[in-house]
């Protein structure tokens, strides 16, 4: 059997800290520039040691400060797993202290006692790196644009001439936001239309009635193309709208509810798709009244629609087909 050694990672903007482990308690550590050059020259000693092969590195998901150190390990074949920061300190149990360099030797243990549980990272396809780019970028400039109007609006009933003043200094900056988020809107068509993959997804998704582009795309980038999760069931999970039992023998009855460790946006989303499905979709709009008429809550209701949703879109792209209300299998 091959020797394997586990690489743990705690990035930082500027360095990041390294623990390596054989065993899982005997740590080599190192701090290191999180720069091409650092990072090419840390992996060129490691090299000297021991083949790439051989490695196996657990990183701590830090957002664009990994960046640099995932295209290195990507385009060297280096198997990398990228772990969320709150599943690793739950596996570790009650622990005390905190560094980098802590936080790297715990990340280099979860990986080697995790081992057999590790899901490896692989790059996204560079159209969905793109869109991925421009969706955040769109939704930081609607955010700005919202900041700006919103408070015009607030201070019509307030006061009319300081409303009008404001309206008119900030009329040329709202003007431009909406002009580039449509110009990154065009963009992103652009690229939909350019990939028969994404937009082959697209369609099917959108097919389903209340889930619109935004929507879509967001399910296509989180799920990696319906690949990396290929469940509605799991992703319903990792968004947040799935539904979890809360009991214990005989004293704990708490009520079934979903968990608040979620992809926050995704939900959001998802959130805004289910009260839109239910004013475009006579079916689900039945179906929203029939339980709350039956003395159903009304946000666990339109958790069963964003539910429903997420099980649509999944089968359709699964079956490659758009949406059909009176769907009848073939085999039937």
């Amino acid at each position: 059997m091959e020797t394997i050694y586990f690489l743990g990672i705690d990035m930082a903007k500027k360095t990041f800290q390294a623990a390596l482990t054989l065993d899982g308690s005997t740590m080599v550590e190192a701090s290191v520039e999180n720069t091409p050059t650092g990072i090419k020259s840390y992996f060129q000693e490691l090299e000297k040691m021991f083949s790439a092969s051989q490695l196996i590195v657990c990183v701590e998901h830090s957002g664009i400060y990994t960046y640099r150190l995932l295209d290195y390990l990507a385009k060297n074949h280096i198997k990398v797993c990228v772990e969320s920061a709150v599943r690793i300190q739950r596996s570790q149990g009650l622990k005390r202290g905190k560094s980098d360099r802590i936080d790297a030797c715990r990340i280099a243990h979860y990986a080697y006692k995790n081992i057999k549980d590790l899901l490896f990272w692989t790059p996204p396809r560079k159209v969905i790196e793109r869109i991925k780019s421009l969706l955040v970028a769109r939704t930081r400039l609607i955010n700005a644009k919202v900041q700006l109007t919103v408070p015009i609006k607030e201070r019509e009933s307030i006061d009319a001439d300081i409303s009008k003043l404001i309206e008119k200094a900030c009329k040329k900056t709202i003007a431009a936001l909406a002009e580039d988020i449509d110009k990154i809107e065009k963009e992103i068509k652009l690229l939909i239309k350019s990939d028969q993959q994404v937009s082959e997804q697209m369609a099917y998704a959108t097919s389903v009635p209340g889930v619109g582009q935004i929507t879509a795309l967001n399910m296509i980038i989180c799920t990696g193309e319906f690949e990396r999760i290929n469940e509605s069931k799991k992703f319903a999970c990792y968004a947040g709208v799935a539904p979890f039992e809360h009991s214990s023998g005989t004293s704990v009855r708490g009520k079934t509810r979903v968990s608040k460790l979620a992809n926050v946006n995704m939900k959001k989303l998802l959130h805004m798709a289910a009260m839109s499905s239910i004013t475009c979709s006579t079916e689900l709009r039945t179906f929203y009244d029939r339980k709350v008429a039956e003395g159903k809550n009304k946000m666990s209701v339109l958790n069963a629609v964003r539910n429903k949703l997420i099980s649509r879109v999944f089968a359709c792209v699964k079956n490659k087909r758009l949406y059909q209300k009176s769907y009848q299998n073939a085999l039937a």
